[in-house]
């Protein structure tokens, strides 16, 4: 639903200072970017979420990273949401002997133990699940080290907790890798008890406003999740992350439970074909925008800006078509965590997403979302249409929503505005 305005395409940025784009920004802090310096040029570039990527760092590091976090908000007057992004459940190869990666060839056969005090050689390598050799059948792949290494299972022996396997590529193997099992149910806890941890002992201290929950595969996963929260349930938004078929198999019943969704495209796209990657993107934002429902879409937007002062014309293009899509947020890892360029990947990222947001048609996607919406309609959600039909036919600059709890701010916000939307809390007109 774009408008293609061929002088549009011609002309430069105008105002580029004073545009914001409506999509908002997550950039994950990191040695690249948790200084209190950077972190003050990140928001004043546009970053909106701050990302804790628990999957790497200690308790002490984050703390660190985090007061540098306020005291840049302090400086500079900007509000930034925090993400803690929860580490979850992972395989992981074992450890080596004398810690030197193996040599793995085409064509020959290797053995997989669960028995994870083994130190692998070019015959045997240890796995950390110990039911691979149960879920496991002949002709499934086991992918290692994000992808690089595909293992075909030749046979399982649920006795000697062993996997023979055929490698399908010359690779080499170090230590510690992930393991991805494509179209295999797992018997893993979505909230490990680092997860718990993580979320009670620094999350919840911290008043941290999102929590990204990695490997979300059912609509149960949540509900157990706010049981470990508590009364910190009521405040704190869960975002979902569903990264394999198990989790798409059940992504209406993980919508219906989440606060806001997350399409991680890293190692969703192992356990999926990859010309299948954006029919599911495109599905998972399609149906949170119906449900009215945030959503971020992740993994490798501008991932050559790691190095690169630049992204590529493909990346450029991901970034400009997540938007057309329908997209809330776009999402930065390495490039703000660890590359060389955390700012500028911010900047270049704001001005893809302010010029794909002027090319939205924002009276086509409101008659859609109308057509979509459920009848009858509560009041809240016909206060919160009309207001936007209002808005978008005065040609208004602002909508300006006073709410208790967002309900009413995320309704507006639902039927894509093309004004701004400015949300009071109702604490703030008392």
């Amino acid at each position: 639903m774009a408008t293609i305005d061929i002088q549009g395409i011609l002309n430069g940025l105008q105002l580029e200072e004073k545009r914001v784009p409506k999509t908002k920004i997550v950039c994950t802090l990191g040695p690249a970017s948790r200084s209190v310096e950077m972190v003050e040029k990140l928001l004043r570039a546009g970053m909106n979420v701050a990302r804790f990527n628990f999957s790497h760092g200690s308790h002490e590091y984050h703390q660190e990273t985090l007061n540098n976090l306020r005291t840049a908000m302090q400086n500079t007057g900007i509000l930034c949401a925090v993400m803690l992004d929860t580490k979850g459940p992972e395989i992981r190869t074992g450890f080596l002997k004398d810690s030197k990666p193996i040599k793995l060839t085409k064509g020959q056969e290797i053995t997989v133990t669960t028995d994870y005090s083994i130190k692998g050689d070019e015959n045997t390598i240890a796995m950390s699940y110990k039911k691979l050799p149960i879920d496991l059948k002949p002709g499934n792949v086991i992918l290692c080290s994000d992808g690089t290494i595909s293992l075909t299972v030749l046979s399982c022996d649920p006795k000697a907790g062993t996997v023979t396997c055929r490698c399908e590529n010359n690779a080499t193997l170090g230590e510690r890798k992930n393991v991805n099992l494509p179209g295999i149910v797992v018997d893993l806890p979505t909230l490990t008890e680092k997860d718990k941890e993580d979320i009670l002992g620094w999350g919840v201290p911290n008043d941290i406003d999102i929590i990204a929950l990695s490997f979300v595969r059912k609509g149960s996963d949540l509900v157990n999740v706010r049981q470990v929260l508590g009364p910190h349930a009521k405040r704190i938004k869960l975002m979902s992350k569903v990264e394999n078929q198990e989790g798409v198999i059940n992504f209406d019943d993980i919508l219906r439970e989440t606060d806001a969704f997350m399409v991680a495209r890293g190692d969703l796209g192992m356990e999926i074909p990859v010309e299948k990657i954006f029919l599911a993107q495109k599905m998972m934002i399609y149906k949170c925008n119906l449900a009215g429902k945030p959503v971020v879409t992740a993994t490798q937007m501008l991932e050559s800006m790691i190095k690169s002062p630049r992204p590529t014309r493909a990346e450029a293009t991901d970034v400009a078509n997540a938007v057309l899509d329908g997209t809330d947020c776009v999402m930065l890892s390495g490039e703000s965590a660890a590359g060389a360029y955390p700012e500028l990947a911010v900047k270049i990222m704001a001005r893809i997403c302010i010029e794909a947001e002027s090319s939205l048609d924002y009276d086509a996607i409101f008659k859609a979302m109308i057509r979509s919406a459920p009848l009858p309609m509560s009041p809240l959600e016909s206060l919160a249409s009309s207001a936007v039909r209002t808005a978008n036919k005065a040609k208004a600059s602002l909508i300006v929503v006073l709410t208790r709890g967002g309900t009413t701010a995320r309704l507006v916000a639902k039927y894509r505005p093309e004004s701004l939307l400015c949300q009071w809390w109702s604490h703030f007109c008392q």
